[in-house]
């Protein structure tokens, strides 16, 4: 039975309630199978539960493309690249290309602190956490296999941080911001991880999805398809 100030693990509760943004979504490429487009950060990829929560990339773009489709998610706060379908057999091909982990992905970051090596791998396990639900943790336990790959490309001052390039094994909710984390150096600006310093260093979450690679559906030929970092 829960205490009164407890949540149950069957019915975590989000209250979260997205501001408005009034940043427009970018198109970077189209074509009559697929769309590549810049998410701005303080957008939701899916439409919430929350009915106050409707706004949402897919809710923006169903209104000119009505059947396009997500194949993968962005964070609230992170910005960048995402790759979309325009019919069900387009997406049952780029679907699979995501579950054989042929898709890459890179994102840019900026950490709190100087990073200690020029690169590196992060190998941490990551599992919900209901008690503090909607934070992910490290969990050896009963967390799913997470593998992130880090290069810092510069060491910036006024105050310490580090501008980090990621590249991700894997695709776990919130997996960078709780690499991140684990590695001593939380993302600037997430409202999720860290501490009340590195939260409040951002008025946005310094994490930016920059490459993405994939093979066309239709044509087979493989794209790269980047978007400009705006921090």
């Amino acid at each position: 039975m829960s205490t009164p100030d407890s949540i149950p693990v069957s019915s975590p509760v989000d209250t979260f309630v997205a501001p408005v943004c009034h940043e427009k979504i970018e198109v970077l490429y189209q074509d009559e199978h697929i769309l590549l487009i810049n998410k701005p950060s303080g957008l939701l990829s899916l439409s919430g539960k929350n009915p106050l929560n409707k706004d949402s990339v897919h809710f923006r773009l169903v209104q000119d493309f009505p059947t396009a489709t997500l194949l993968h998610r962005l964070d609230f706060g992170t910005s960048g690249i995402m790759l979309l379908a325009l019919n069900k057999s387009v997406n049952a091909i780029l679907t699979k290309q995501f579950q054989d982990r042929t898709v890459v992905k890179t994102y840019i970051s900026i950490l709190s602190g100087h990073i200690g090596v020029d690169q590196g791998v992060i190998d941490a396990p990551i599992a919900k956490d209901p008690p503090n639900f909607p934070l992910m943790k490290i969990c050896h336990e009963s967390g799913k296999q997470a593998v992130s790959h880090f290069e810092v490309l510069q060491r910036l001052q006024h105050p310490d941080a580090s501008l980090v390039l990621f590249k991700p094994y894997t695709g776990r909710t919130h997996q960078l911001r709780v690499h991140s984390q684990e590695l001593g150096h939380p993302i600037l600006g997430c409202d999720l991880y860290g501490t009340e310093q590195t939260r409040a260093a951002s008025g946005r979450l310094l994490l930016h999805a920059l490459t993405l690679a994939f093979d066309h559906p239709v044509t087979g030929e493989r794209m790269v398809a980047e978007c400009a970092c705006p921090f």
